[in-house]
């Protein structure tokens, strides 16, 4: 897995520009992911992050082994994108 640093100083050399705009970029293509999360938002060839509300249901304790219930409640779950998938999944 790569730092924060390393993403930083691959994008700086690919995009051909220096660390500091490729930190600038990052750090905007993150708080737009964020911002723009709720209404699904996709990076091209990777992904897309989508809201999605989870219904209530019924589950365990593991501890005990009581049955309890779990309410509903809205996560964030990113989908990859089929040719990300084959990507990753051919190489390795």
């Amino acid at each position: 897995m790569k730092t924060k640093n390393e993403i930083v100083a691959e994008l700086a050399e690919t995009a051909g520009v220096e660390k500091k705009q490729a930190a600038v970029m990052l750090e905007a293509l993150a708080t737009m992911a964020c911002r723009e999360a709720s209404d699904g938002f996709t990076i091209p060839g990777l992904g897309k992050l989508v809201k999605v509300e989870r219904a209530a249901r019924m589950g365990r304790n593991p501890a005990t082994g009581a049955t309890i219930q779990i309410a509903a409640k809205t996560v964030l779950k990113f989908k990859i994108a089929k040719a990300a998938k084959d990507a990753i999944l051919t190489t390795g």
